[in-house]
């Protein structure tokens, strides 16, 4: 399915989505969506923007096959986090520039390149007019790097199709990458009782209460590892409290943020957590009191390498050259929201960039490794087409 020039036209689309500003806050998503939805169009495969608001929009289109039932879903965000400090840049992080083999640019490593790649490959499907035996429905989504706007209004209005793989082009280094670490942001309210600052014995001190609670779920939480993702993460992020200088503070807030692993969920989270404030309570008279509320839930995601998903894209990578190599991600992405639920998928990461550029000032991608990865698309593409026409 390549035709001659096919590298030159690759490259070409990831710097054009490089050149339309998407940066969460600031711009809307919605003329990315709409340049992907006009470009697969023109090659044959059917999309249509889903308009969310305020500028925002998600693009979504399908490469239909004879069984329109189950199939692979490829997804890729559209937003970028900000530029930072522009005296950070070496070049203009707005305009996509090659230097030595390396296209530099915001959105370069996460993850335009990864987008562009899937693009390419089912606007090549489309343009060649192969029908495979199952389907390939593409979303691009905007707001990942935030609240994961795009990705809930895709769940909501019903147009995620079901499928046996979901396909995150996050940054991986061409890795597989076979696990993702889950968020929590937990917000923890204790309330204690006021006293004058020279009879600390007479009150509660809430702030004293709250951090040692969160330290010692910290501490039980970082206890739960992974052999691929490593150790769960525990952290403050944010404490408030305190009323004056000379008085015992009697309300204290603190905003953790917890990255979880496989076997550890929210609700053997919560259960620690009462255990660990029971004991508090008891230590304090009984008078401080808890309450939680949760701000921000993403699921961990885990495949298994022996799935269709996994080893066909392995044997996809092996063809064009790329080792089999596994990974995980410490960061959320729209998987978390998209695999939610749905027990019968496998969810793998594959992309051309590297985390370790992710949201940084000089942000870059192996032009080399973006082709790479191009072509294991294409494989997967056709391994999928094959895989199912003998069946």
């Amino acid at each position: 399915m390549k035709k001659e020039g096919w590298e030159e036209e690759a490259v070409q689309l990831l710097k054009d989505l490089m050149e339309i500003r998407t940066v969460n806050g600031k711009d809307g998503e919605k003329p990315a969506a709409e340049y992907i939805c006009q470009y697969l169009n023109s090659r044959g495969v059917k999309a249509f923007v889903q308009d969310i608001g305020e500028g925002r929009g998600n693009v979504i289109a399908l490469l239909p096959g004879e069984d329109t039932d189950k199939g692979m879903i490829w997804n890729g965000h559209l937003d970028t986090v900000d530029y930072g400090q522009l005296e950070s840049w070496e070049r203009s992080p707005w305009t996509p520039e090659i230097h030595n083999g390396f296209l530099f640019g915001r959105g370069a490593s996460d993850m335009k390149s990864g987008l562009a790649a899937m693009v390419y490959v089912l606007g090549m499907l489309g343009e060649a007019g192969k029908k495979p035996k199952t389907s390939i429905q593409f979303l691009g989504t905007c707001d990942e790097e935030r609240g994961g706007t795009g990705a809930k209004a895709i769940i909501s209005g019903g147009y995620m199709m079901e499928a046996s793989t979901l396909l995150i082009g996050e940054p991986t280094g061409c890795t597989v990458g076979i696990g993702q670490k889950g968020c929590i942001w937990l917000e923890l309210e204790v309330r204690g009782k006021t006293s004058h600052g020279a009879y600390p014995e007479e009150g509660c001190n809430a702030v004293t209460c709250a951090y040692e609670a969160a330290e010692q779920l910290g501490d039980w939480i970082r206890g739960h590892d992974h052999q691929v993702l490593g150790n769960a993460t525990a952290q403050i992020t944010e404490i408030r409290g305190g009323i004056q200088p000379n008085m015992t503070p009697d309300l204290c807030t603190v905003l953790m943020d917890i990255r979880t692993v496989p076997g550890l969920t929210y609700e053997m989270i919560l259960c620690q957590l009462e255990t660990v404030f029971q004991d508090i309570s008891r230590k304090s008279g009984g008078i401080p009191s808890l309450t939680t509320a949760m701000k921000n839930h993403r699921i961990s995601i885990e495949a298994d390498k022996s799935s269709w998903g996994v080893s066909r894209l392995v044997k996809s990578m092996e063809a064009v050259g790329i080792k089999e190599a596994y990974s995980g991600i410490s960061y959320f992405t729209d998987a978390s929201i998209l695999a939610e639920g749905k027990e019968g998928i496998t969810t793998v990461l594959f992309g051309p960039g590297s985390a370790d550029m992710a949201h940084k000032p000089n942000e870059c991608v192996r032009i080399a490794d973006y082709l790479m990865a191009v072509q294991a698309l294409t494989n997967l593409a056709a391994a999928r087409i094959e895989d199912e026409s003998n069946n």
